[in-house]
């Protein structure tokens, strides 16, 4: 059993919720979210918020946290197999409570079929929300450029940041 070893970021401006499945082993090694030099969800954010793309964990963090955004997986702990949703087994959910207590969410996103499918099993029914399924940033969603993942991410998450002035 894997568990995962990175607390949600997020504080009480959030208006979003990104959830990915579970980090990858590389994301694990680095303590941080979509750590894998080729998952493109930095690139795919930092496009959408027209920021320059992060390279440390603490820019990533202020990138985030500066941005409304919220960031955590679904799963809790797993039998997996290197960083293969698809030897994914044995699922605890984590507890999006703490978040949503604390703020504002007006949408709560996955990133890829993954995530959709384990939030609609574990999830969905605890918080009595759907969650909006975005292509998947990881590499091995090969089928997706780069721009066409950044446009399909633009068009479904900045209705919900229409707060900010560069929009």
């Amino acid at each position: 059993m894997t568990v995962h070893p990175i607390g949600p970021l997020y504080n009480a401006d959030a208006k979003i919720l990104i959830l990915g499945s579970f980090p990858s082993v590389k994301s694990r090694e680095a303590m941080f979210f979509y750590g894998h030099p080729q998952n493109r969800f930095w690139k795919v954010i930092s496009a959408i918020l027209s920021e320059n793309e992060p390279k440390s964990v603490a820019e990533k963090k202020a990138l985030i946290l500066e941005n409304h955004i919220a960031l955590w997986d679904v799963i809790h702990s797993c039998e997996i197999a290197g960083s293969a949703d698809s030897t994914i087994r044995g699922v605890t959910a984590n507890d999006l409570t703490p978040i949503l207590r604390t703020a504002d969410i007006r949408a709560i996103f996955v990133n890829g079929k993954t995530a959709k499918r384990y939030y609609d099993l574990y999830i969905r029914d605890t918080v009595g929300r759907e969650a909006i399924c975005l292509p998947s940033t990881s590499p091995a969603n090969a089928g997706y450029s780069l721009d066409r993942l950044t446009a399909q991410w633009r068009a479904a998450i900045l209705p919900f940041l229409t707060f900010r002035n560069c929009i």
